[in-house]
């Protein structure tokens, strides 16, 4: 049920809207809650609250003062015509209703769970087939971004916890610049006033919720683009090109960054600082063997020696049973009065448009579950216009599943996109780009409308960026400490991300169009060839798509699987080529002497903890946010350990690889066993 403010603004609105002009005297003597103040003060204080909200709700409130009595104030809320709202085509309408869906609402801030009943406010009808095949797009959903956003878009200072790389918590006092995704995570970058410095901040390792505090004082950069700005980590003069031996199909991101074909069997990286070389080496292990320089290839060898001594044998639980385990950080994400009231609006809004709705259907509109429409609903019925002489209360029925509304015309109007609420529907825009094929001209439009409508002649959230995992000093001066290895010196070279693109336009351009074939057509069948990062070779599959979706910086297709007889999760950029029709289908065929890397990881039954606990030093706590660690326990030093709950099994062997030694595995120890094999099957082919 919800809060009595939330009724007063709907009775406010409600009372205020329902006439030509209401004036401040009548307003107070109508609406109990005024009435009833304690003192006038109070009166006042109440109301001047409610205006900020009825505002920020995006209704136009317009104060007018008499003609002939300055002291006669009159309230109205300003027509349709007056107050024009975004003028979206069809087409613009699907996509922005796609990229509202890609915010999870339970842990978002308040923007990014306003724009959805916003939208709906609207009254346009979305194309059922093109939000069919418009991929579902999936953000990272923080409460701290509303607060960031606005920092941005307001020009004004922020205060928050933060936890650095070494687990220490410091008070840090930011001017936000821009707030961007980069490998599916948020970062604020921006100037901070204690270190008198630029830095980047990982918005997930904010322990509090950020406090408005004062104007920005330092100019804002004309343009902040943070490709470049990640493109600032790993320098150095030890810089060379890395050649490999490579398994064909496997080791597409080094693929990628060589140029080189998908069944080459070597590649030359371009030239990269060795620190940042070693690691995009060391994730690829399993598929490759470098073979220059002849350092590097030594240094490999001896890291891979010195991974699999440190999990050979039984670990020491000791110092992971002694140390405490940290308090996680608790950000409030209970909904706001206004993002209450604004899908109440949308409720009465979307019904009146339509005469009546099917209470699955509005639930599924909303995002929410039927039982939060229904207590809308019993709300809408408590209030109305009260300014009648008598109690003229909102009409709402929900019997046997039918919802209607009537005596809401005050609600039926479109709620204008506030510049924050802009900003999280841009973000939603950019999770769905992946993998917009034919809607990626819709959402370029919707975009350009979104930012002349709020006024913004650049947003303030930076698109997704591909680069490889950030450094895990989050917050290193200049720079900021993200990124992965500056330009190249040599001639323009696609960037890995644009090839990565590149390759998918066949396979999206395929998919999309059997995502419109009927599913009697032929043509809503698919031949693959699929390389799937557990186990060696390729699998040749017949499919028929079902839809697209992206989670953070990865896309993946939802396939019925002919060869599998169900329904399967298939990488967008792992599937390497679309072989011709009546290709014979087989699976990836198991490889000799190979580990077993299918599937999660389980808990050992007959062992001392339960999950998957890991040792993580500075550079590896990475892990512990990418695999979502369900417990962290702060060890001595800057050690921390982490517990992951069935974590995939291969991408986290990869991983723990990828840290050189800064991240150990104590248990299971059948996982330890696993990366013992691994490692040293690569030494055998770097000896």
């Amino acid at each position: 049920m919800a809060s009595r403010g939330v009724e007063r603004l709907l009775n406010v609105i409600m009372t205020i809207g329902s006439r030509r002009r209401i004036d401040r005297a009548k307003l107070f003597a109508v609406i109990p809650e005024y009435k009833e103040a304690v003192s006038d003060q109070a009166a006042e204080r109440m109301f001047e609250r409610d205006k900020a909200a009825i505002l920020e709700l995006g209704l136009p409130l317009v104060t007018e003062s008499d003609v002939l009595d300055d002291s006669t104030v009159y309230y109205r809320i300003a027509s349709p015509r007056e107050d024009a709202v975004l003028d979206l085509s069809t087409a613009e309408y699907t996509v922005l209703l796609a990229a509202s869906r890609a915010w999870d609402q339970a842990a978002a801030g308040g923007a990014a769970r306003r724009v959805r009943a916003k939208l709906l406010s609207l009254g346009h009808d979305a194309d059922p087939d093109l939000l069919r095949r418009t991929p579902r797009g999936a953000v990272e959903s923080l409460p701290v971004l509303s607060p960031l956003l606005e920092a941005v878009t307001d020009g004004t200072r922020v205060r928050f916890s933060y936890r650095a790389a070494t687990g220490s918590v410091a008070e840090r006092t930011v001017e936000p610049w821009v707030v961007g995704v980069h490998d599916g995570h948020w970062y604020v970058y921006g100037w901070d006033t204690g270190r008198e410095d630029v830095r980047m901040f990982r918005a997930s390792r904010i322990e509090s919720f950020p406090r408005a505090a004062g104007k920005a004082a330092r100019p804002r950069p004309e343009q902040v683009d943070l490709e470049e700005v990640l493109s600032r980590m790993h320098t150095g003069d030890d810089r060379d090109r890395a050649v490999l031996r490579a398994e064909p199909f496997k080791a597409l991101a080094l693929r990628d960054r060589a140029g080189a074909d998908l069944a080459a069997p070597e590649l030359t990286l371009p030239e990269l600082p060795r620190a940042a070389a070693r690691r995009l080496l060391l994730g690829e292990i399993r598929w490759t063997e470098v073979t220059a320089p002849p350092e590097w290839r030594q240094e490999i060898h001896e890291v891979l020696a010195q991974i699999a001594a440190a999990h050979e044998g039984p670990a020491d639980l000791s110092p992971l049973e002694a140390a405490p385990e940290r308090t996680a950080s608790r950000i409030r994400v209970s909904s706001s009065s206004n993002d209450d009231v604004s899908r109440l609006i949308a409720v009465a809004s979307y019904v009146m448009q339509r005469g009546e709705v099917e209470l699955v259907e509005l639930a599924e509109a909303l995002g929410v579950t039927e039982k939060q429409v229904t207590a809308d609903l019993q709300v809408l019925f408590l209030c109305g216009d009260l300014g009648t002489g008598w109690e003229d209360l909102i009409e709402a029925e929900w019997e046997h599943g039918v919802v209607r509304v009537r005596n809401a015309e005050p609600l039926r109007r479109a709620l204008r996109l506030s510049a924050v609420e802009v900003t999280a529907l841009l973000a939603g825009l950019a999770a769905l780009e992946a993998t917009a094929g034919e809607a990626a001209e819709a959402i370029a439009s919707a975009r350009a409308t979104l930012l002349a409508a709020a006024g913004l002649d650049r947003p303030a959230v930076a698109a997704p960026t591909g680069f490889a995992a950030p450094s895990e000093d989050a917050d290193a001066p200049g720079a900021g400490g993200t990124g992965t290895e500056p330009p190249s010196h040599d001639a323009p070279r696609e960037r890995p991300e644009e090839r990565t693109a590149h390759r998918a336009d066949a396979v999206l351009a395929a998919v999309q169009s059997a995502l419109r074939a009927a599913d009697d057509d032929p043509a809503s069948r698919l031949m693959i060839r699929h390389s799937a990062s557990d186990r060696p070779g390729t699998s040749v599959r017949r499919i028929r798509p079902l839809r697209l979706e992206t989670d953070g910086a990865r896309s993946y297709l939802l396939a019925e699987c002919e060869l599998a007889g169900a329904e399967r999760r298939f990488r967008l950029d792992r599937i390497v080529e679309l072989p011709a029709p009546g290709t014979e289908q087989h699976p990836a065929l198991p490889g000799e002497d190979t580990a077993d890397l299918q599937g999660v990881v389980g808990s050992d039954p007959e062992g001392e903890l339960e999950g998957t606990w890991l040792r993580l030093e500075p550079p590896a706590r990475w892990i512990a946010e990418s695999f979502e660690a369900t417990a962290l326990r702060d060890g001595e030093g800057a050690v921390v350990y982490a517990r992951l709950d069935e974590p995939l099994r291969a991408p986290l062997v990869d991983a723990v690889l990828e840290t050189a030694g800064a991240a150990t595995v104590l248990s299971p120890p059948s996982l330890r066993d696993t990366i013992v094999t691994v490692a040293r099957t690569a030494m055998a082919h770097h000896s």
